[in-house]
């Protein structure tokens, strides 16, 4: 019997074309972020999974691919074995809880602030459907050691100009605070203890509206006077969204730095994007602490990047405050959009270089070199009874030009 040619579920095998796409992404990517003088590091992908499970990921915790002890640490002779007993460590699900450890463990060798880049795979084990993958590549920026709003802001300016860089204009930069957030919540009435649950059911809205938010609220018995209150205060048109924002907000000068960081990001956006309050930003990450944002394109019926402040992570490790913030690119919903837009990157002129048996295989391969001597990405291809066959794959992968050992050629586009 034959073994299945198919990926694990929740993966997925990519063709050359498309690898070209994903490596000039993550080239143009990287060199926006290195611009602004962000430093690229790497971090296992396995972590212990006390630290994962410890993390405030979310409902990303559920979603953890746990990993088996090995050899003598795992003991499958004990009676009543739980998780625990057989479970030492996980993937990641994110690069931020990894970020944390590192700066930790590797501090006094680090720059302050230090601005950390990390373009790598994250796994998490949730129903895959289109456009999630249980295996996929988060593009990350943060910066550690930087209270000032001047850290939400360079994040800001680097991602967008990232985006600009890949071609993306017409996106909005939606911007909220976790504490105004917090404060409206328990303004209503709510306890500290229902910020958690009341948060998980508001970031719904756009999905489905005030109705659905209050009739969830409802659903998880909450006072029908309580969720009554919440409901009006979101109910505030957007234009006076943040005016009204201030009224619960305990500390003035949060919804102060909120402004600014919205001033800053409209004036040095040139036109090209905006920047608004979203008193419906939530951020499914519980790490955060303080503003969040995410970045929306009409391209897209979802956000193409999103962050926010995370001061209190680090501190699980060093037991001091380190404030934190980081802002991620979508790398694979950009990635597919540019696949179903059919786009091609800017590359070297791609040429068949075709031979025959009576040919020097050493004469091929120095003619190939001085095409490349040339800046053309050369595929040697000797002739046979299928190569008008083979032509029509290299053509379909950007091959122009079919170039003979005679020096004669032919245009394929």
């Amino acid at each position: 019997m034959k073994m299945s040619t198919l990926p694990v579920r929740g993966t997925k095998d990519f063709l050359p074309k498309e690898v070209e796409i994903r490596d000039y992404l993550r080239s143009k990517i990287e060199n926006s972020y290195k611009s602004y003088g962000f430093n690229k590091i790497n971090t296992p992908i396995m972590e212990d999974i006390d630290r994962l499970n410890q993390s405030d990921g979310g409902e990303n915790l559920a979603m953890i691919f746990k990993l088996l002890k090995r050899g003598q640490k795992l003991d499958l002779s004990q009676e009543n074995l739980t998780e625990n007993d057989l479970v030492d460590s996980g993937l990641r699900y994110d690069l931020t809880m990894p970020l944390s450890r590192y700066y930790a463990n590797n501090r006094h060798l680090l720059s302050s602030p230090f601005k950390a880049l990390q373009i790598d795979k994250v796994f998490r084990a949730e129903r895959p459907q289109k456009g999630r993958l249980r295996e996929f590549y988060q593009c990350d920026i943060d910066i550690i050691g930087d209270a000032s709003i001047n850290a939400e802001m360079e994040l800001i300016a680097a991602t967008t100009s990232a985006l600009q860089d890949i071609g993306f204009s017409d996106f909005t930069v939606r911007i909220n605070d976790r504490r105004i957030l917090t404060d409206m919540i328990l303004s209503a009435g709510f306890n500290a203890d229902d910020v958690s649950s009341v948060c998980i059911s508001f970031d719904k809205l756009d999905k489905i509206g005030l109705d659905g938010v209050k009739n969830e609220l409802l659903e998880k018995e909450y006072s029908s006077e309580v969720v009554a209150k919440f409901i009006d205060i979101l109910s505030v048109a957007d234009e006076n969204a943040l005016s009204a924002a201030e009224k619960y907000c305990s500390n003035k000068d949060v919804v102060e730095n909120l402004k600014k960081v919205l001033d800053f990001a409209n004036s040095v956006s040139d036109g090209k994007y905006t920047a608004v309050y979203d008193k419906s930003l939530v951020r499914g990450m519980g790490y955060y602490t303080g503003m969040v944002f995410e970045i929306v394109s009409p391209k897209f019926g979802s956000s193409v990047a999103g962050g926010g402040r995370y001061d209190g992570m680090i501190g699980k490790f060093l037991g001091e405050s380190v404030p934190a913030v980081g802002f991620s690119i979508g790398f694979e919903r950009i990635s597919a959009i540019l696949q179903e837009e059919g786009f091609v990157p800017l590359m070297n002129e791609k040429v068949v270089l075709a031979y025959d048996d009576n040919v020097s295989f050493a004469d091929v391969v120095k003619t190939a070199k001085e095409l490349q001597k040339e800046g053309k990405i050369v595929t040697m291809l000797k002739r046979s009874k299928k190569f008008g066959k083979q032509l029509d794959v290299l053509v379909a992968d950007g091959v122009k030009t079919l170039i003979n050992m005679d020096g004669t050629r032919k245009d394929l586009s």
